[in-house]
């Protein structure tokens, strides 16, 4: 194997430069595919954008191949999207580390159609306008989100083989799924079938993150678990009169606001027995290091209409401490009765409610979906009934801080930004990221380059062209970060 001395890793960049057109092009005809997972009807358009993922990982050097998902049928096609496997192959003798990366090329629909200022699926560059933060932007269903972060990582991979050293030596395992976009309904499914597969990978990398502004660097190393359920209560096997039956017969709607409204004390924690019991604590360090952030509470409540005053939650924590390392629980939904125009006096039959909670380290969803039912039974009002319902979960991952494959793509992107990234966390969910930690005990790296106004799932979403740059090269000096650990490893 070539050392991985300065002039080589600058071949590498300077392709990088040169091809940048080519490259450009090559992410316009991926995002030109309409690969919206959630529709039947854009089936065969997600197996052509998997099969364009996995001719371009085979022309950067690594086998690649298409796996079937779900249950296979007579032709040989799974009723789920397929999966992109594709894998380097760095000779005999190799030394760790072993990388897993994980994106996806599936993307959300493009509802509402009249919002976009160009078709979603026509690509066009542009100039930012008067009034737009930012420079030249790519404009498409599926830019950020994850095609465009996913050809950063291809890119860097291209501008290797070029260099003359296929993927620098490394060895990858690349999984890109279709489904992310839909719930990953068969993506568990595939990994535990496929362990083997993963069980000696040293990390995961995952681009599908953001930075903390354009010229703000971030990697993101925790994410935050999801529960989400949904509740129906019961009373009277028919609507009632609200003038017969009133004060005579339980109402849902009374109650179950009166049951939901306990789930919170008046210090905004959450008051299901063992809630906490497993929360990892905040560390000084973290505290210290977020406490740094060009962040502003007061100005983030502002861009979205509410005053310094909205910002509460649980007590004793900051709003980014709330968001990025505490748990909490939302009612997302809530009806019931008559909700038509003009008046009907009923008492409904039943009551319902979406409930969600988000978790963190070291929470198990199973065992506070639980909880939460038990609780809910606990809270029975006299009458009534539940229905309870478990719609989907996710785990909770987050990687030390003191990792040395973070501190790696910390030093990638420093190079490539000419700044050192904050190191955050965030309050949203990577559904495949706790899936890794919990059936592999694999640790994630979340190297991502959106922005806040990129309108991802949203019409006019974009890809600023300098994200994509620095993104693409922090990948490409991430493999010669792991170039150098090879004998530490």
């Amino acid at each position: 194997m070539k050392s991985a001395e300065p002039d080589f890793l600058e071949n590498v960049l300077n392709h990088l430069s040169r091809d940048e057109p080519a490259a450009i092009a090559r992410l316009t005809d991926w995002l030109r595919i309409k690969s919206i997972s959630t529709d039947p009807a854009y089936r065969d358009d997600c197996r052509r954008a998997a099969q364009w993922a996995a001719d371009q990982l085979r022309a950067a050097g690594l086998r690649a191949e298409l796996r079937e998902t779900g249950d296979v049928g007579p032709d040989g096609r799974g009723s789920g999207h397929p999966v992109v496997m594709a894998y380097s192959d760095p000779g005999e003798g190799y030394i760790g580390p072993h990388v897993l990366f994980y994106g996806h090329y599936d993307v959300q629909p493009a509802d509402p159609l009249d919002l976009w200022e160009s078709p979603p699926f026509e690509p066009v560059i542009r100039d930012a306008r008067p009034g737009e933060e930012g420079g030249k932007r790519i404009v498409a269903r599926g830019a950020v989100d994850d095609k465009g972060q996913v050809a950063m990582f291809i890119e860097a991979l291209h501008a290797w083989k070029a260099a003359g050293e296929p993927f620098g030596g490394i060895k990858f395992t690349v999984l890109l799924e279709g489904e992310e976009e839909s719930g990953s309904a068969n993506l568990e499914r595939f990994i535990k079938e496929n362990a083997a597969e993963f069980e000696d990978c040293a990390f995961c990398l995952i681009s599908d993150t953001g930075m903390l502004g354009r010229t703000e660097p971030a990697i993101t190393y925790g994410v935050r678990g999801l529960v989400y359920t949904e509740v129906t209560l019961h009373a009277a096997d028919q609507d009632l009169h609200s003038g017969l039956w009133g004060g005579r017969a339980p109402n849902p709607n009374n109650e179950l606001a009166k049951v939901l409204s306990r789930l919170w004390d008046e210090n905004g924690r959450v008051t299901i027995p063992g809630f906490y019991d497993d929360v990892l604590p905040l560390t000084d360090r973290e505290r210290e290091m977020w406490r740094k952030l060009p962040f502003d509470a007061a100005e983030a409540l502002k861009r979205i209409g509410l005053p310094p005053e909205a910002d509460v939650g649980e007590a004793g924590f900051t709003a980014l401490e709330r968001e990025w390392a505490r748990p909490t629980a939302d009612v997302n939904g809530i009806w019931g009765g008559y909700t038509g125009p003009g008046a009907k006096t009923v008492i409904p039959a039943k009551a319902s409610a979406k409930v969600s909670f988000r978790l963190v380290a070291n929470q198990d969803p199973a065992k506070i979906r639980d909880a939460f039912f038990a609780w809910c039974r606990a809270n029975t009002p006299p009458g009534c009934r539940w229905e309870l319902h478990d719609h989907s979960g996710g785990h909770p991952a987050t990687v030390p801080t003191d990792s040395a494959y973070l501190a790696a793509a910390s030093r990638a992107v420093e190079k490539a930004a000419g700044r050192k990234p904050w190191l955050i966390r965030s309050g949203g969910s990577i559904p495949v990221a706790g899936m890794l930690a919990a059936e592999l005990d694999l640790d994630t790296v979340f190297m991502g380059f959106g922005l806040d106004d990129d309108r991802v799932h949203s019409p006019n979403e974009k890809f600023e062209l300098d994200c994509f740059r620095m993104g693409a090269r922090s990948h490409a000096i991430l493999i010669d970060e792991l170039r150098r650990m090879r004998a530490a490893v």
